[in-house]
């Protein structure tokens, strides 16, 4: 339950096509029966007919329904039959902005507070609970109150000690657990500046049983498990310790807004903030802005909207309206003269440059939006173009984070080898120069406004973005109408109005921050208290669990692909297979061709791959080939993988053969360009340096490859410097050329018919009559683990990250449905016994996971991996508590009937459809499979037997050889410790690489 990163918006993915709306019309659902809200399992008496008024939009592709209850709580729905599920966003119109200056965090402590359930969820004695909740309560007010450490220290005494107590009438998890019994999926929450969002992604036939529960929690707040959870908080605000780009936006924010809470405090509070809580500030803060006309519920799925409305309202209208606090946010002094600061860490350097708008709701923030996309899409930008395809810096890009009060344009970019982040800086405000000279083509907006309606069509196929689009409207306090509007407004914007905005807003008015790589000397950590695990009680539940899981809801039947009737095979001419599926929703088209070879086979095809973005044809320059591409609201791409190939197309079906002409063109005549391939050499070998400073990278790829493979494998098996300086741009346009000789198949999903399909592919398709027979498949072998080694590598951070490996038995189908419950029981999400355990019983982490990975390919081996991220000072800890867990898999029954229904009620519900049809057949044949593998999961995996399952793990995980490999900070790493584990080896960063 992350803060809210700042990435780009969605924006314009989430309003409608480009039409002219109506007014907002109000209208009447059908007569419904409504009454008191009644606790679950009983049964309300129909008092009277009862209307609900709703608003619509004319001309809305979402459909929605906009409702208000009689409390002031905002209902937003969707009807959208995909799958006989429903996204559900309940969102809190109060963010870390809102926060006390003297609390900062609160409201992103208060998020996690709300999933540890009410006086009825969580407990199984409510009455014995209660007073030590108390006790804790008013111990806490103390010790924030103290300064003196002894005293300190013997009152968080007391707190664990008293915790301990109240923990024994606690469920821990019981949040988690209920929304997986009734298949629940995406169980999360998150809190940005404005805002503080829950989702839950449920199957349709449990929305009763859903509101009951999310207006439990809405009503109520029991902050019980306080400190195990205030200790995951901890390790949360560490991993942003960690985070070089967070603390670098954290120091832009503060420059750009001295007097705002955008700049004064952050999401996820101070450290001293942090370890100095209080539990009756987070109670006022829910009881001042978690009541229901502070709330929206956003809905988006396979609903009735009379049904839902009735629903909702029943649970959530009795709940009682209150005063929301106004709040009047600072206003910001102009900025006269660049604000500059540095940011010292170990990860690579680069810049961030941000200028500070008015808010969402202004034109202004429209106009921003329209310049960030002038600047970055993806295609025919001024950064694309002048700065990431010309190769002037190693990657620029641009974004909007687009707030209530404020709004921030931020340029970010990272250098070259021997470029200074001065020079990255000039790069970047060079392309606004552009900007405000009226340099770009009058038909790049135009093209921008097309283009994101293809992106707005085709966002519309995810109820995750239409229940989005909601959130966004109500945290901005837009009514539909208006928000809908902003397209209109936007489509409208002018060249001309840009070219002004620009020069009277761009100037320098900005912040800057430089990144640079070394020690921060200035870096804390917080400090790790003394806490006794307490009981997870996982047999127990609460009445109110009971109450709602015994209730029945109507059974839903799974949907299996059936690949011979959901999938037409057809034939080019030339022989090429083409696997066929027609998308009857929209005109948009996605189309591939894929070679069953890749790097493992020739390291230099990936660089082929990444070549052709740079690469122009007789016609074009490599420019204008975007250009006309960006025009045709299309896009093309080539990405090689070990042992595939992927070569895509999509778009507007309106011009899918003008845009499969530009692509075959550029696929059969690449033209050569020996500057740009020296350029492209250097940036890789930039790129590769980089990567040794990414603690990611170094643990999720090197360090990995390196236990699988030993020091041969497919990330040190790139070409050597030496090997790449001396590559001639025509190795790799001569593979580039080659592709569509080697057998290969294509995979169609979009709106046209199968004739029409093959006519246009067999004019346009270049493949010879005889196509050439793919390499040999070449693949790494996987070693053996037939002891027990720990890998580390040494890296500056506040935190240590560890990986357990073991290889497990070669892929067999049969064992699928077995492993599927054992993830879902011992390791999956927060109702995980790996979770409960390590972080909710005895705080050791925030993020921790266990699993039992599938290979995805016939031949290869499973393997089970284990991660946790702790303070490096529970190292220790951390490593005996998962290896005792790997060892010795606790029993509940409880628990394990819950997965089962979890696995069954998901797949119940779960559809494939549209692309992801091909793409499943593409997975089930790299496993020799002919059918839809989930029925076999559907079908057995409920009768698996708590037996079945320990012997599973005792077989195949218990005492098996383990590689654990650890990525921290030589200076706080307990070597001692790590040594009890097996072999210890510090591996180099040359080692893992290869370079």
């Amino acid at each position: 339950m992350p803060p809210g990163p700042p990435v780009k918006k969605p924006f314009l993915l989430l309003f409608p096509a480009l039409a002219v709306f109506s007014l907002t019309q109000c209208q009447t659902s059908k007569p419904a029966v409504s009454g008191t809200a009644a606790a679950p399992g009983t049964t309300v008496a129909p008092t009277q007919p009862k209307e609900y008024k709703y608003e619509t939009v004319a001309g809305d592709p979402l459909k929605a329904r906009i409702y208000t209850l009689a409390n002031g709580l905002t209902v937003y729905l969707s009807d959208y039959k995909d799958a006989p599920r429903i996204q559900t966003y309940l969102a809190v119109r109060a963010g870390s902005k809102n926060d006390p200056a003297t609390a900062t965090g609160l409201a992103h402590y208060l998020e996690h507070m709300v999933f540890k359930g009410t006086s009825r969820l969580g407990t199984q004695n409510w009455a014995a609970e209660k007073p030590e909740l108390d006790k804790i309560e008013a111990l806490y007010e103390v010790y924030r109150s103290k300064t003196d450490l002894t005293e300190r220290k013997r009152l968080y005494h007391q707190i664990d000690s008293i915790s301990g107590v109240a923990a024994k009438y606690a469920v821990a998890n019981e949040y988690d657990k209920l929304m997986g019994a009734i298949g629940g999926k995406g169980s999360n929450a998150y809190t940005s500046v404005e805002q503080t969002v829950y989702q839950e992604d449920i199957p349709a036939n449990q929305l009763e049983k859903w509101a009951a529960v999310q207006s439990e929690r809405l009503g109520e707040l029991v902050p019980r498990l306080f400190h195990t959870e205030l200790e995951a908080v901890y390790e949360e605000k560490n991993r942003t310790l960690d985070s070089d780009f967070s603390k670098a936006y954290e120091a832009l924010n503060a420059s750009l807004y001295p007097r705002h809470p955008y700049g004064t405090q952050t999401t996820i509070g101070t450290i001293p903030h942090l370890q100095n809580p209080s539990i009756t500030e987070i109670k006022k803060y829910f009881q001042q802005y978690y009541g229901p006309n502070n709330v929206a519920l956003c809905l988006s799925g396979d609903l009735d909207y009379d049904q839902t409305i009735r629903v909702i309202d029943r649970y959530f209208g009795q709940l009682p309206s209150r005063p929301v606090p106004a709040f009047t946010p600072p206003q910001e002094a102009p900025i006269t003269a660049p604000i500059v600061k540095e940011v010292l860490g170990p990860d690579a350097e680069n810049v961030l440059l941000g200028f500070r708008f008015p808010g969402t709701t202004t034109h202004e923030a429209l106009l921003v939006r329209m310049i960030d996309k002038i600047l970055t899409n993806g295609q025919a930008g001024l950064i694309d173009l002048n700065l990431n395809q010309q190769q002037k810096v190693l990657q620029a890009t641009s974004f909007a984070d687009v707030n209530n009060d404020y709004s921030t344009h931020v340029l970010y970019g990272t250098a070259r080898q021997g470029q200074s982040l001065a020079q990255v800086r000039d790069l970047l405000l060079a392309q606004l120069e552009e900007i405000k000279q009226g340099r770009f083509p009058d038909w790049l907006i135009p093209a921008i406004i097309n283009n994101e309606q293809l992106q707005r069509t085709k966002s519309y196929e995810s109820n995750e973005a239409r229940a989005g689009a909601f959130v966004a409207a109500f945290v901005a306090r837009e009514n539909w109408r208006d928000f809908l509007g902003q397209y209109e407004e936007f489509g409208k914007i002018t060249k001309a109005e840009v070219v002004d905005f620009a020069r009277k807003n761009y100037g320098p008015n900005y912040a800057l921050v430089y990144k640079r790589t070394g020690k921060d000397l200035t870096a804390a950590k917080v400090v790790k208290p003394a806490i006794t695990p307490v009981p997870v009680n996982r047999d127990a539940a609460s009445t109110f669990y009971k109450e709602v899981t015994s209730r029945k809801a109507p059974e839903l039947q799974p949907v299996f692909v059936d690949y011979k009737k959901d999938i037409q095979e057809l034939k080019l001419a030339s022989g090429v297979p083409v696997f066929y599926t027609q998308n009857t929703e929209n005109k948009l088209f996605n189309l591939y061709y894929v070679l069953d070879m890749g790097t493992n086979n020739d390291p230099k095809l990936g660089l082929a791959a990444d070549y052709l973005q740079y690469l122009g044809t007789d016609k074009y320059t490599a420019a204008q080939l975007q250009q006309e591409f960006y025009k045709l609201g299309c896009s093309f791409g080539v990405s090689s993988g070990p042992d595939r190939i992927f070569v895509s197309l999509s778009g507007l079906d309106q011009n899918f053969e003008p845009a499969l002409q530009l692509f075959e063109s550029l696929l059969a005549n690449p033209k050569p360009d020996a500057a740009a391939l020296k350029d492209m050499v250097a940036g890789t070998l930039k790129a590769r340096q980089d990567a040794k400073l990414n603690k990611q990278v170094i643990l999720q790829q090197a360090m990995v490859n390196y236990a699988k493979y030993g020091p041969k494998n497919p990330l040190t098996s790139q070409l050597s410097e030496k090997q790449l300086k001396e590559l001639k741009p025509q190795d790799l346009t001569a593979l580039t050329k080659k592709l569509t000789s080697y057998q290969h198949r294509v995979l169609y999903y979009g709106p046209r018919p199968t004739d029409g399909l093959t006519t246009v592919l067999n004019t346009n398709h270049r493949a010879p009559a005889q196509l050439l027979p793919v390499p040999a498949d070449k693949d790494f072998a996987e070693q053996p683990i037939n002891s027990r080694q720990v890998y580390w590598v040494d890296y500056n951070m506040v935190q240590a990250e560890i990986l357990f490996l073991t290889k497990g038995d070669v892929y067999d189908r049969k064992l699928v449905p077995t492993v599927s419950v054992y993830n879902e029981y011992f390791g999956s999400g927060m109702g995980g016994i790996v979770f409960q355990e390590l972080r909710e019983s005895k705080a050791l982490a925030y993020a921790v996971s266990s699993s039992y990975a599938n290979a995805s390919k016939l031949g290869r081996s499973n393997y089970i991996l284990s991660y946790i991220g702790a303070q490096s000072d529970k190292v220790p800890e951390a490593m005996a508590g998962m290896t005792a867990l790997l060892t010795d898999m606790p029993v509940a029954e409880a628990n394990l009937q819950i997965a089962k229904d979890a696995i069954r009620n998901s797949i119940a519900t779960e559809r494939i459809t549209k692309a992801d049809i091909l793409f499943s057949y593409e997975r089930a044949r790299r496993l020799g499979l002919d059918y839809d593998l989930r029925k076999d999961v559907y079908e057995q995996a409920p009768n698996l037997t708590f037996d079945q399952l320990r012997q599973f793990q005792q077989a195949k995980i218990k005492g098996q050889n383990q590689t654990i490999l650890v990525i921290g900070s030589k200076d706080r790493l307990n070597f001692k410790e790590l040594a009890k584990y097996g072999q210890l080896r510090q591996l180099t960063l040359k080692e893992i690489f290869g370079y």
